[in-house]
């Protein structure tokens, strides 16, 4: 059965929230109030801090960048300086009920490894990257023939810490080759706008600038 998609508009956080990006924002709409949270690239803490304030989570962070982790120690939270690589198999099993992995698969050296041990160190995994099969990325390359950069893929070719793109479509594939159960998925449109449609798993793949995915084991 196809996963759940869901159209969300990309517009600026609610009055309270300007402090944290709106897909951040979606991710939190997924953990449950309470729960243990581990946030992988947690970047400067505003997720961990959002969920700490307003859903009292038992939060922990590995951010790679030194800039990051200083960021995150003045807001207060428990963040450690690590590798999404090389650190995740640290961890023992079932330690957390999410681990987070925001804007950053991507970027990693063994996307499939990383993604394996999140489901194994924690009970659900949330996952969000850029879609490489949107439209106005498919219509830079086609037209311009040069590497696209949109809101979601920001950086020139030169600068980018992507080594792994990939698209919905790509991602859903090998959710299903590796047994990994798909509960829900959110296509954020580019654009901010809440189509009056449901996407399928074709039209999130060509409409959907971000991708959000809550995951769990079989």
């Amino acid at each position: 059965m196809s996963p759940q998609t869901q159209t969300v508009p990309q517009m600026s956080s609610p009055a309270g929230h300007r402090d944290i990006r709106r897909d951040l924002l979606l991710i939190a709409e997924h953990v449950a109030p309470g729960s243990r949270v581990l946030d992988v690239g947690c970047g400067d803490g505003a997720l961990l801090e959002y969920l700490a304030r307003e859903k009292q989570v038992d939060g922990r962070g590995i951010e790679i960048r030194q800039g990051g982790v200083n960021a995150c120690v003045a807001r207060g939270l428990s963040v450690i300086q690590g590798d999404a690589d090389s650190d995740l198999p640290d961890y023992p099993d079932a330690a957390f009920d999410y681990v987070i992995l925001s804007l950053t698969l991507q970027a990693t050296r063994n996307p499939r490894k990383v993604l394996h041990e999140m489901l194994r160190i924690g009970r659900r995994a949330i996952v969000s990257f850029p879609n490489f099969a949107y439209w106005r990325v498919r219509l830079q390359l086609a037209v311009a023939g040069r590497m696209p950069m949109t809101a979601a893929l920001d950086d020139p070719w030169y600068e980018t810490q992507n080594i792994h793109l990939c698209t919905i479509r790509d991602f859903d594939e090998l959710c299903v080759r590796d047994g990994i159960v798909v509960e829900q998925r959110i296509a954020v449109d580019g654009h901010g706008n809440r189509g009056g449609w449901k996407l399928d798993g074709t039209a999130a793949n060509l409409f959907g600038a971000q991708a959000v995915y809550l995951l769990r084991r079989h």
